[in-house]
């Protein structure tokens, strides 16, 4: 058994955890139901994201079980979140149990501020490469989609969040399981824009 826990906060971006999530739940379905994913906030309350939509959490810092793999979302709330102590120390002392610690996006700076991505290459969207880069402690990698150091995965924006969970789904349960994901998913993302191709 696998458990997943997506770390959700105010102004999350929510693709940035419900692609992930699609990913390993897909994968549980795969395996007869023999994983289990966990939706981790702060309290209880309803969680506002980033465009506008509500998630009820399914677990608090203080009561998830223990977790295999952690996903850290970045979104306009990350940079927020970055003066919260309660959320850095929660990932400072998550991450050193799990097999994977992951971010996607802008979660990058939370990583980096609690402590699991110091002194690692990292990636993070686009638009903030150089923001990282001047918060220092870690080498950016900005042109590739995802980068793994360790036990840290991080990835560039938003989609590339799916691309790290059908990696870590196939550490932990095999390649060809992870095709099989990616198959049900039918995620295949290249070319990635044909709209303005004639039909």
């Amino acid at each position: 058994m696998t458990t997943y826990g997506m770390l959700i906060f105010d102004g999350a971006d929510e693709l940035n955890f419900a692609g992930p999530w699609e990913v390993f739940n897909v994968s549980s379905i795969l395996r007869d139901d023999a994983d289990t994913s966990v939706l981790i906030a702060q309290d209880r309350e309803v969680v506002s994201c980033q465009k506008g939509m509500k998630v009820v959490p399914s677990h608090t810092f203080e009561d998830h079980p223990p977790l295999d793999v952690l996903v850290v979302p970045g979104g306009s709330g990350t940079l927020q979140q970055l003066d919260n102590p309660v959320v850095t120390e929660w990932i400072r002392k998550t991450a050193p149990s799990t097999a994977w610690t992951s971010s996607v996006c802008t979660g990058a700076f939370l990583l980096r501020e609690a402590g699991p991505a110091r002194g690692r290459r990292m990636t993070t969207h686009h638009a903030y490469t150089e923001k990282l880069k001047a918060f220092g402690d870690v080498t950016v990698v900005p042109d590739a989609r995802y980068v793994v150091d360790g036990n840290v995965i991080s990835t560039q924006g938003i989609t590339a969040g799916i691309d790290m969970a059908l990696w870590a789904v196939g550490q932990l349960h095999g390649r060809e399981h992870a095709r099989a994901v990616q198959w049900r998913l039918q995620y295949y993302p290249a070319p990635p824009y044909q709209a303005d191709e004639s039909q």
